[in-house]
């Protein structure tokens, strides 16, 4: 059963692919390819997730291509050094922020 650590195994997962062989690996792959082409990816599954979403489908189909779409955030992290807890770390801070506020916040930090 998954749980709130499958991120960061997923996560261990795919650090331990870097330098791996991109003929058996797909995530070795990504990385041989570079970070362009990782947002890239990144992209096109954001945009399939909306597309889904978008269907009022099944909801398996929804959870296939956020799973999809997690897993490529999370190889785009690995590539730029950003930890999951350092994101982890973003969302606790702004936990029983309204949304509206901590949007301001940003906008004032940026003056």
């Amino acid at each position: 059963m998954a749980d709130s650590q499958t991120l960061d195994r997923l996560y261990q997962a795919i650090l331990s692919r870097r330098g791996g062989d991109p003929e058996t690996s797909y995530t070795a792959k990504l990385f041989m390819r570079g970070r362009a082409k990782i947002a890239q990816k990144l992209g096109e599954e954001a945009v399939e997730t909306v597309i889904e979403a978008m269907k009022d489908g099944e909801p398996a189909k929804l959870a296939a291509e956020s799973a999809d779409l997690l897993y490529h955030l999370l190889v785009l992290w690995a590539d730029a050094g950003l930890k999951p807890a350092e994101v982890y770390d973003v969302l606790a801070a702004r936990e029983g922020i309204s949304g509206i506020a901590e949007k301001a916040s940003r906008k004032k930090g940026k003056a």
